[in-house]
């Protein structure tokens, strides 16, 4: 596998878009419900701790570009662009992440809302990642 036609910038770009837009879901759109639905206070986590947490989850949204990136990259017999990226962003989001996290989430007893919380963010993020990996090659 040749990783040489993968747009390295469009990685960057779309993992740090992803990351902007989790700020925004986890904190404007649904931070007072998914706190509650973890059972999560402003006084039950320390800055050290949530400062390592937003680094990580940097760092992994980044690593799942990379991925995405890949992804797309294998479709060489498919014309990519928006539209396709976006499709396969979608579909990556939904069949993979949201699949995933619904099978533990069941195992551990957490409720169907912070699924949708979590679930619906990355599918959301890896479509618009889909969609920059698309267009930006």
């Amino acid at each position: 596998m040749c990783l040489c036609g993968i747009n390295y910038w469009a990685v960057i770009v779309s993992g740090l878009i992803a990351y902007g837009m989790g700020a925004i879901w986890y904190t404007v759109l649904f931070g007072k419900l998914w706190k509650k639905e973890v059972g999560m206070t402003s006084d039950s986590v320390s800055k050290s701790v949530m400062m390592k947490t937003m680094i990580g989850s940097l760092l992994l949204m980044l690593f799942m570009c990379f991925g995405l990136a890949i992804f797309i990259q294998g479709h060489k017999d498919t014309q990519i662009d928006a539209l396709t990226g976006l499709y396969i962003g979608l579909a990556t989001g939904v069949f993979f992440n949201a699949a995933s996290m619904g099978i533990n989430y069941l195992y551990q007893l957490k409720s169907f809302k912070l699924w949708l919380i979590d679930s619906l963010y990355q599918i959301l993020y890896l479509g618009i990642a889909g969609l920059i990996l698309g267009v930006w090659k």
